[in-house]
């Protein structure tokens, strides 16, 4: 079994108890609004202290609270404290909370009930930061990815568990009394959970805590937007929640007047909407290899907005009036709506796993939660801002709810030019796993020698034309290529290379080997990677030729880490010179076989041009 698979991950202690604690809170909170929202919709007027619409309301409202006024704080005490206490305490409260819950359910007290929700939005404000947070400490890198994909798919499979058994509890006998015990026995159940998560240091103990909600806030969003590709990751978690809470929101209705469904068929909806993230997050760390793989982020995007689309228009023009839910999933005019459904939810999995995975990766050790944090306040501004489209569309504007999908579909296309545009990393990755998973078979060897952080200079041997392409897939940091001249700057390609960061070279140019050499200096100084291929042009025969002296130059002016890296198994490929000429025919192999190893770095000052083609010579072995 590979050790890195979700499925090994259940089975060890650094994270099965983390697991079972965040799926517990999910599910109880889920039980626990769901519950009182039931109650409220079928109580007498007169045991409600308000109107029932205005107490829904004030519930949404009140459980969103806190997420504005907690997060910064609860950011900045989970970077203080150690992370496994913290988490205990907090599920301490959530006890606390639940109990005073079942006697509110049992007294049918709904005015303390409904201040309950704002306490419970406190707790889950404060677990947020360091849930996410946690993870990074306790999983290895090549771990995250299916750590976050199985996060993912417990929360949405709790949602959907705890909205389906609060309907279950309220429509027995002595419901009230059920309900009270389960939410405190689901809270205990998940305080004895939290016992065994292993310790996890304190990121920044020195941090200094002071209740300022408004400079806290400010500090916090401050932080997550100190590195640019971290907070457009945030930006897009947020979209996410904002599309997932209109969605969600709209299902009730959406069910009941086009499609003709009763309270089961809703039900039915959102498993097949939550099945279809909690698939959608395991097939992303299928997909990437348990990496951080950004390109799949496009293309979950672009689901999304082909789905959604899809999900507006195939409403059948006429309907039956369903009596049973057995009716309504056999009536075979419906399944290409509830396929468009779940494979929205599939986008929405593929699309989330590897953000989350790149915020825990890229925020600093002593500052990861108060960047979680920050997530959370925008999360809760988006959701709020979902709320306010859907009334200004459905109620001002007098739009359909097949035609506020149709706009939710096509802004997302918007938000996903935008983010190429801005973070030119998602349109490179996405190129990149475009082509390491279509046109090659790609193993990859020793990734762990890249760095994480800070500027380095990687020399590999050239094969192909498709080399540089290959090279960026290995890598969830941006690479920066010094490219021949004449091909950085094609017309068709110009603008999109100068964005992804390509550094333009001419040998028979003194000006421009001169602005190149300077880029490549400035590069490394600001902490990015750099990749040369040293020997100047394809090889003509396989093998490794001469390494050109400018590398040695580079290394002089800008001493950072040197990294060797062979290409294996692209010599007679359609892009390669094995025929005398690059793409010179038809091709004649498919679905190639190729490697990419990494040698390790070797420090500035014993780098030398001959030196480092023996490395690379090493690293290739016998496959060219």
């Amino acid at each position: 079994m590979n050790s890195n698979s979700p499925t090994s991950l259940l089975t060890q202690q650094k994270f099965l108890p983390y697991f079972i604690t965040q799926f517990l809170g999910a599910f109880n909170d889920n039980i626990f609004k769901n519950v009182l929202l039931l109650f409220v919709a079928f109580a007498n007027v007169e045991s409600l202290p308000i109107s029932s619409h205005l107490f829904i309301n004030l519930a949404a409202g009140l459980f969103i609270l806190p997420f504005f006024l907690f997060s910064a704080l609860a950011g900045v005490l989970a970077d203080k404290y150690e992370k496994s206490w913290f988490i205990r305490k907090v599920k301490l409260l959530e006890i606390a909370i639940m109990s005073l819950g079942a006697i509110g359910f049992i007294y049918e007290s709904y005015g303390i009930l409904l201040g309950l929700l704002f306490l419970m939005g406190t707790q889950s404000a404060f677990f947020g930061p360091v849930k996410y947070a946690l993870l990074p400490q306790q999983l290895k890198p090549e771990e995250l990815v299916p750590g976050n994909a199985l996060v993912e798919t417990g929360t949405f499979l709790a949602i959907l568990m705890g909205t389906i058994g609060a309907g279950l509890l309220t429509s027995v006998e002595y419901s009230k009394y059920f309900a009270a015990g389960c939410v405190v026995a689901f809270s205990i159940l998940g305080y004895v959970s939290s016992r065994f998560i292993p310790e996890s240091p304190a990121s920044a103990p020195d941090l200094k805590v002071q209740w300022r909600p408004l400079k806290l806030t400010r500090n916090t969003l401050a932080i997550a937007k100190r590195d640019k590709a971290t907070f457009q990751a945030l930006m897009a978690i947020s979209w996410f929640w904002f599309l997932g809470a209109t969605y969600l929101t709209q299902f009730p209705n959406f069910t009941k007047i086009y499609l003709n469904g009763t309270e089961s068929s809703v039900a039915f909806l959102l498993a097949l909407f939550s099945v279809g993230i909690a698939a959608g997050s395991l097939a992303c760390d299928k997909l990437s290899n348990h990496r951080i793989e950004i390109g799949i982020v496009p293309l979950g995007s672009l689901g999304i907005s082909i789905f959604g689309f899809l999900l507006a228009t195939s409403i059948p023009e006429s309907l039956p009036s369903f009596t049973s839910f057995s009716e309504f999933i056999s009536y075979d005019k419906l399944w290409p709506l509830f396929s468009y459904l779940l494979l929205l939810g599939i986008s929405g999995g593929i699309f989330i796993v590897p953000l989350y995975s790149l915020m825990q990766h890229r925020a600093k050790v002593n500052e990861r939660a108060q960047v979680i944090a920050a997530l959370n306040i925008y999360n809760s501004l988006f959701m709020v801002g979902s709320a306010i489209l859907g009334i200004i569309c459905l109620s001002f504007l007098e739009l359909t709810i097949p035609q506020l999908f149709l706009l939710l579909a096509i802004i997302n296309s918007l938000i996903v030019c935008y983010l190429f545009y801005q973070v030119p990393i998602f349109a490179v990755r996405f190129l990149m796993w475009v082509v390491t998973h279509t046109m090659y078979r790609v193993e990859h060897k020793n990734l762990q020698n890249l760095p994480d952080k800070g500027g380095a200079l990687i020399v590999c041997n050239h094969v192909s034309y498709m080399d540089a392409l290959l090279v960026s897939a290995v890598c969830p940091r941006l690479i920066r290529f010094v490219m021949e001249e004449e091909y950085a700057n094609l017309p068709p390609l110009r603008r999109f290379l100068k964005r992804a960061g390509v550094i333009p070279i001419s040998a028979t140019n003194r000006k421009s080997i001169r602005n190149a050499f300077n880029e490549v200096e400035q590069s490394l100084a600001d902490g990015h990677i750099v990749c040369i291929f040293p020997e100047g042009r394809l090889t003509p025969d396989g093998d490794v030729g001469e390494f050109m002296r400018g590398m040695e130059i580079i290394i002089r002016r800008s001493p950072v880490p040197v990294i060797p890296m062979a290409l294996k198994g692209l010599w007679g490929s359609y892009f390669s010179r094995y025929k005398g000429t690059a793409c010179k025919g038809l091709p004649s192999r498919f679905w190639t076989k190729l490697e990419i190893e990494v040698g390790t770095s070797i420090p500035a000052e014993q780098a030398s041009s001959q030196g480092l083609r023996e490395a690379v010579i090493e690293l290739r072995g016998n496959r060219r």
